[in-house]
């Protein structure tokens, strides 16, 4: 990662104190986003918190969110990864930025320090494509098209049951709660790259029938059990996907949704229609 060895005036506790006293609401408000997603790329700052319409035109948004990330990676607040989105010629949009040294500090967050290192690519177009649904979902609620009551990104969407040899763990990419109407629609969400096999595909969807079958989820939340988006690359994948889903005789077709990422919010709205 870049600006990782570089001398900081914030290393005492003093600094980082009057560092985090500098920082504006928006600064905080990026800091703690791109902690709770672990990676987003300056294009997907740059929409949450950069909007067009606040600045005036596009170019003005992008002149400020410059600006902004690269005093918050001079100050190492943020990190920006030497890979950029789609090679060089991605610019300063396709950076990606994780969590700095010092924002781990700044946002005083529990637990042991985050080690500075490169992620795999797979990782990254992983976590972005993840990123990229949060960023959709905020827009649209900015625009009016739903309502998110509640979202929960990695670790915390994650669900732990009694099951057949002790304890599981189910593993979403994150939890949202859309407000339609009088009622309250739950997501777990899946974001498949095409990197899994589909014999691993149907192994996770057998995990949420069988914490769906031990009540878990719908003793702790009013005896609702959210349905599973399976977010996927293309349309070829999506079949693969519901082909698995339709074959097995032990997962309920019903608890699950597959759809292309680039549909995967309009699949969300359409459903808080029915």
């Amino acid at each position: 990662m870049r600006g990782s060895t570089s001398p900081c005036p914030y290393a005492s506790m003093r600094g980082v104190l009057e560092l985090r006293q500098r920082l504006s609401e928006r600064d905080e408000a990026i800091v703690r986003q791109v902690a709770e997603l672990r990676l987003m790329s300056a294009r997907q700052i740059q929409a949450i918190h950069f909007p067009d319409a606040e600045r005036g035109s596009r170019a003005a948004a992008t002149r400020a969110r410059q600006r902004v990330l690269t005093r918050l990676i001079r100050e190492r607040v943020l990190i920006g990864l030497e890979r950029r989105i789609g090679g060089v010629r991605a610019g300063s949009a396709g950076l990606v930025l994780g969590l700095g040294p010092l924002g781990q500090r700044v946002l005083a967050l529990d637990g042991p320090r985050r080690r500075a290192y490169e992620p795999t690519a797979r990782f990254v177009d992983h976590t972005l494509a993840a990123a990229q649904l949060v960023v959709d979902v905020t827009l649209a609620v900015r625009a009016g098209r739903l309502e998110l009551l509640e979202h929960q990104a990695e670790p915390r969407c994650w669900r732990e049951f009694s099951g057949l040899g002790g304890r599981r763990l189910v593993r979403p990419d994150g939890f949202l709660v859309i407000g339609a109407g009088e009622y309250e629609l739950r997501w777990f969400v899946e974001i498949d790259r095409s990197t899994e096999s589909l014999p691993t595909i149907a192994n996770k969807c057998q995990l949420y029938a069988d914490y769906y079958q031990s009540g878990a989820e719908q003793a702790a939340s009013g005896g609702v059990f959210p349905r599973v988006v399976w977010s996927v690359p293309d349309e070829k994948r999506a079949e693969q996907l519901r082909r698995v889903i339709a074959r097995s005789n032990t997962l309920p077709e019903r608890l699950f949704v597959v759809t292309n990422s680039d549909r995967t919010l309009d699949a969300l709205l359409s459903l808080t229609k029915q």
